[in-house]
């Protein structure tokens, strides 16, 4: 078992990880939760469906994110074109005289990777993420390529309802740690907006970290002591999310066809203890997960028919879930 975090390791890496979210704050004005959930999605080395309008500054955070991480970046727009070579590579054929097919990487090859307007492509495109969001690899002609470490996608999304969109499929969702809502702005905001940016253009920000603090800061986090009796809160509240098992609530049984798999109940693990670090502490807590719940879990649920007639959201379903689901076993 490692070593546990001392309360000047604390101390230090919540001070660098407060830098980052400074910089963050200072593209996306008054995101605030949006900011703390990537950062906190970072830490925990998993990547981050980004969902809401056109229009709302959630390609100029991802960039920024590259910048104050100090690591390579590419920007793949998607759209209904776009093939699944386009995207992680392909051999093309060089050379003079004896010429030979030569594999010339794709955009995937970074280490931050931002998938523009994902559901614009069709299904067979989206699925050529699957293997790199999972195994951090990519496979092109039976040859499996391994992608450079760490490797984030961040990935925007437009409201299915507007066209020409394609639904993202459940087993690509699942590979996501978070799927954030990124809500419009008020006015006091765009007022700040139009009075501090010429033409919109955010502030260019030095790099805050670079490959071997971004190693030590996920050091830092896998050594964050998760308490059996969280474990066991995480292990208890996925395990709700199936309308099938005996503990799931009255919500979770109508209007859940499929609740979330074991990859929700890392993805919970991962993320408090990323969150944990983030605020200065040592270990998880039942706060972390329950505040990391409502975007692990939102994504992962296929809600049944009968929550569209009622106009039950997964939203709903999680707020009901962490209400009925006690923190420790009852009597």
């Amino acid at each position: 078992m490692s070593e546990l975090l001392s309360p000047a390791e604390v101390q230090g890496t919540a001070e660098v990880v407060g830098q980052l979210k400074k910089g963050l704050n200072q593209v996306l004005l008054d995101q605030e939760t949006v900011v703390e959930q990537v950062v906190t999605a970072v830490l925990a080395r998993g990547h981050v469906l980004l969902e809401g309008l056109p229009g709302l500054g959630k390609t100029e955070l991802c960039k920024a994110l590259a910048r104050l991480l100090g690591l390579p970046f590419r920007r793949i727009q998607f759209t209904p074109d776009l093939l699944p070579g386009d995207i992680t590579g392909t051999y093309v054929m060089e050379g003079e005289g004896r010429r030979e097919f030569t594999f010339r990487e794709g955009p995937l090859f970074a280490n931050v990777v931002l998938a523009d307007e994902i559901n614009r492509s069709s299904p067979k495109t989206q699925a050529a993420l699957l293997e790199a969001m999972q195994e951090r690899s990519v496979t092109v002609l039976g040859q499996t390529r391994p992608l450079p470490e760490p490797f984030f996608v961040l990935a925007t999304q437009n409201p299915i309802e507007l066209e020409g969109t394609y639904p993202l499929p459940e087993a690509q969702l699942d590979r996501f740690l978070f799927r954030v809502q990124v809500a419009p702005v008020g006015a006091k905001t765009l007022s700040a907006l139009l009075t501090t940016r010429v033409r919109g253009t955010p502030p260019v920000l030095p790099a805050v970290l670079d490959a071997d603090k971004l190693a030590r800061l996920f050091s830092a986090v896998d050594r964050v002591h998760l308490p059996v009796p969280v474990a066991d809160f995480i292990g208890r509240l996925v395990e709700s999310t199936d309308p099938r098992q005996p503990h799931a609530p009255d919500t979770v049984r109508r209007f859940v066809r499929y609740g979330a798999s074991p990859r929700a109940a890392l993805g919970l693990a991962a993320a408090g203890r990323a969150l944990a670090l983030l605020r200065g502490k040592p270990n998880v807590g039942f706060d972390e997960v329950i505040a990391s719940a409502p975007a692990v879990l939102n994504h992962r649920l296929v809600l049944a028919y009968e929550a569209s007639l009622e106009k039950v959201t997964s939203s709903d379903v999680i707020g009901a879930l962490l209400q009925a689901v006690p923190e420790v076993p009852r009597a």
